[in-house]
């Protein structure tokens, strides 16, 4: 009877805490990386359903501007309004542009940087966009793809000329020269999972006359 005793005394309550333990500390990280997953899920969707909304209150704010001329907010504390609207039929792009291209303003449409030209008076016109959501069609684009700006007084059609991957601690934009140019810009890597960093992802277009 003793000799059964001291054979089963391997089961005894410590090495069974250490088993509980054990099954319980890889529960618990189970779990963590789901929750982890759940909320990463829950972010991106969330940016994604943001962005298409902000979408169609634009879009009313953009047909109001182009009815008197002037101006109009999409929401009544917004900071930023539309100044055109950019067109890709190829993919079934359409959206509206925000005047600026502050993080503010990117979370919800592209942006017209404030400091390149503006579409149809003879200058360099940049247009940002994140990767993630409104220009991650960018990838798709290929040269000689036709893209289409509408605004406040005409349409313009810009060809695709050259896709790029520039370092913005050495590139700098042209807004002279004789040429009519529209560059859509976003951040690369394209697949990255960390937001900044000096590449930049260009689409090059030029005016089609």
């Amino acid at each position: 009877a003793l000799g059964r005793q001291r054979v089963g005394s391997s089961k005894g309550p410590v090495p069974m805490l250490r088993s509980f333990i054990g099954k319980r500390w890889h529960q618990m990280v189970l779990v963590g990386l789901l929750a982890a997953g759940i909320v990463v899920t829950a972010d991106a969707l969330w940016l994604a359903g943001k962005a298409q909304l902000a979408q169609v209150l634009l879009s009313r704010a953009w047909a109001a501007t182009l009815e008197d001329g002037t101006d109009q907010k999409p929401w009544p504390w917004a900071d930023h309004w539309p100044v055109a609207r950019l067109m890709v039929p190829d993919l079934s792009v359409n959206q509206i542009v925000l005047a600026g291209d502050s993080g503010a303003a990117l979370a919800f449409a592209p942006g017209q940087n404030a400091l390149a030209g503006k579409p149809g008076e003879g200058s360099a016109v940049v247009f940002s966009g994140h990767r993630d959501t409104h220009f991650r069609f960018l990838k798709e684009m290929a040269i000689g793809m036709e893209i289409d700006v509408q605004t406040r007084s005409q349409n313009i059609r810009y060809r695709v000329r050259e896709v790029s991957i520039v370092d913005t601690r050495k590139f700098r934009i042209a807004t002279g020269g004789q040429v009519e140019l529209l560059l859509l810009v976003t951040c690369y890597p394209l697949d990255s999972l960390r937001a900044g960093g000096p590449l930049r992802y260009v689409v090059t277009a030029e005016r089609d006359v």
